[in-house]
Formats: structure tokens, sequence, C-alpha cells
């Protein structure tokens, strides 16, 4: 327990990074779609988070890979694990690894010696705007080889963070419903770009679709890349709809920091979502909070 009786929170979407390990923070900067990153080009090691997370209630933390360079995969697994010995955080890890390659099987294995993982993120959103954009082609996960990796994974009993863009939904729907087996989580609540009416009802009907399959969980993280800011009026409506679709017992709370701290600090944007929680009861904002996270990672 925290301060002021608050519940004990896991954070299920805490970045770690030192420059040096990523490549797009080196150099000059490019076009991000999250906007201009300067704020964000040093090192954020565990200790800067552990600061206000610990004070804040937050008890564990699940670490989510940063696209290190190609061919690192494992070494980044082992660097995470070094920082989370020296500082207790964070507790597990969700590594990357491209799941269409031909020696995925090695490389998950490896993974796996190298640290406490618990899942795998192969960024699979795509969309029409270029900025946008980061799997080469929208159906990626439609691709025989790439689903046999997606076995490989479930078959280790690691989990798979998804994420993608509504405009995808019927390739995730197909991939959600033909592995049954594999636990899915469908990250930053469905990225929800176009919130023009044609746009909320795209993603609610992703949302609606996915919620069918109980394989599947959304993770309230990422509220912030496409508005730019953290306000209750602004997120409290996509967290409502996404609780009211798959049920507090179904979703769980990410920070997606550092990268929110391009808009706002830590203490805000927990403040902005135990606000859009204030309806729930405790034991909701318990699942949502801690337990749906616990269950998920096998923390």
């Amino acid at each position: 327990m925290s301060e002021a009786g608050m519940e004990p929170i896991i954070d299920a979407h805490h970045h770690i990074w030192a420059l040096s390990r990523v490549p797009w923070l080196q150099g000059p900067p490019v076009p991000r779609i999250f906007g201009e990153y300067g704020a964000l080009r040093r090192d954020y090691g565990a200790a800067e988070f552990i600061t206000t997370a610990r004070r804040r209630g937050v008890v564990q933390s699940v670490y989510i890979q940063i696209n290190v360079a190609p061919g690192e995969e494992v070494e980044e697994v082992a660097w995470v694990r070094a920082e989370a010995a020296r500082q207790a955080f964070p507790m597990a890890i969700v590594g990357y690894a491209d799941l269409a390659a031909p020696d995925l099987a090695q490389v998950l294995d490896r993974q796996m010696q190298a640290g406490p993982i618990v899942g795998i993120r192969q960024q699979l959103h795509w969309h029409e705007t270029p900025l946008y954009r980061f799997a080469a082609r929208p159906d990626i996960m439609a691709d025989p080889a790439w689903r046999a990796g997606l076995a490989e994974v479930a078959r280790r009993g690691l989990a798979f963070d998804l994420q993608i863009f509504p405009g995808q939904a019927a390739h995730a729907l197909g991939l959600v419903q033909d592995h049954p087996q594999a636990r899915f989580i469908l990250e930053h609540a469905g990225m929800l770009e176009d919130r023009s009416p044609a746009g909320w009802a795209e993603w609610r009907a992703m949302l609606r679709a996915l919620a069918a399959c109980p394989n599947i969980v959304a993770k309230l993280s990422g509220l912030g890349t496409f508005v730019r800011a953290c306000t209750p009026e602004l997120w409290r409506p996509v967290v409502r709809e996404t609780l009211e679709i798959f049920g507090p017992e179904r979703c769980l709370f990410g920070s997606n920091y550092p990268i929110e701290l391009l808009w706002t600090e830590y203490d805000r944007l927990l403040d902005v979502m135990l606000e859009c929680l204030r309806d729930l009861s405790a034991e909701e904002r318990r699942q949502v909070m801690h337990d749906t996270a616990r269950a998920t990672y096998r923390l």
C-alpha cells in the first residue's frame, strides 16, 4: 500500500533506456508518431522512474521494449535485467523479436535465459499516414511465417503485446481468433487516432470485435500520443468506452512513460487516470491498476 491508503499499482508499460542503445534517439531528430522529442534525447533510467512511482504506490513495473539496434534483442533483455538487479525495478520484461525470423526460436530461448521475460512486442501498426506507420505493411500478422512465430511465443507461455490501428481490425481479429492458445494485450487501448464520428465508430467496432475473444485484454496506455495532452476531458471517453466494452477485469494500466513526459509528468498522468476511473468500485479500480496486469503478465 502507498500513502493515503492508495491501492497498490502495477505499471505495465514503463520504458527505461540508455541513449547509446536506442538508434532513433541518436543523430539528427527525425519525425516520430508522438511529435517533437527533444526532451527525451537523454538517458532515462530506473532510478528516475522509481523516485515518483514508488511514492505513488507502484509496487511492480513491466518494461516494454524500445526498438534497440537490429540483432540486440537478447542484449536488451540482459541490460534491463542488470538494471533491475541494481534498482529492484522493473520486475518483468516484454522484449522484442521478429516473429517471422528463421532463428526466432533460438532468440526467444536466449531472451528467456537472459532475464525475467514475460512477453514479446513487435509493433505492427500501419497507417495510411506515413508519419504514423511503423510496420512495413498492414497485414504482416496474416503471413504464415509470422503466425508460426506467434505459435512459438505462445508455446513458451509468453504474452504478445498487439499494437495496431483500427484500420487493421480485420487482420487482428483473425489473428486473435485463430490463436486461442495465445495471450494478447491490445496496446494503447487500440490507438484511437481519428476522433471524428467515423473514427470513433471504427475504433469502437474494433474493440467490440476483439473483446468477444476471451484471450485478449486492453491496456489503458499511450492515450496522449495523438492529442499531445493529458487531461480527464480527453482521456475519459477512451477509458470509459474501453472499460464498458472489455470490463475492468480485462483492462490494465500502463503509463507509457517516459514517452508521456513530452506532455505531462508522472504524477499528473496517474491523477488523470485515477480520475477517469473514479466511478468504478474499489475492487474494479484495483483490477485495472493491479490485478489484471499481474494475471496477464503472470507476475
